[in-house]
């Protein structure tokens, strides 16, 4: 009986940490996150309507840009090689800015589809804390390729840091 209570308390505890601490817990499991097991299904389930396969490719999207848009559709980055694209080059962190939570910027301003991460602001965090701990450690940047109004470009350093588990 002892066993089983001391088990239950285990369980307890485990689950307070779990949901108190789960963002913190994503990012320490970085080396674990990978497009496939977590970053696809959860971008395909909270993104993939606008973002799917019936999204334009880039190219065509910013030639028609209103029209896609007009239609709910953004550019497509339904696979591994698409989703790279917005986040190392050449929309070097346009990723990153549109999903960050706003804690980054000198505002405070989430980025334009941060909403799209979930429900409520815990599930929001905790998917933002899923793609933060994929993208590696200390290599969430807001920035772009090059410097473009208060943006600053990337350094190599910064590109460094992007791990991008497949």
């Amino acid at each position: 009986m002892k066993l089983f209570a001391l088990a239950a308390r285990g369980l307890l505890l485990i689950g307070l940490l779990t949901t108190t601490l789960g963002p913190a817990v994503a990012l320490a499991q970085t080396e674990e996150i990978s497009y496939r097991k977590e970053i696809r299904p959860l971008w395909m389930e909270k993104c993939g309507a606008c973002h799917g396969a019936d999204a334009p490719y880039y190219g065509d999207f910013k030639e028609n840009r209103d029209e896609f848009v007009a239609q709910d559709l953004g550019p497509r980055m339904d696979s591994y090689a698409d989703l790279l694209h917005f986040i190392g080059w050449p929309d070097t962190g346009a990723i990153m800015r549109r999903l960050d939570d706003g804690k980054n910027q000198p505002d405070g301003k989430p980025g334009n589809m941060y909403e799209y991460l979930g429900e409520d602001e815990a599930e929001r965090q905790r998917n933002l804390a899923i793609f933060k701990g994929w993208v590696g450690p200390d290599a969430w940047k807001l920035n772009r390729w090059n410097a473009r109004g208060d943006v600053p470009g990337i350094t190599k350093e910064e590109l460094g840091r992007l791990r991008l588990k497949y």
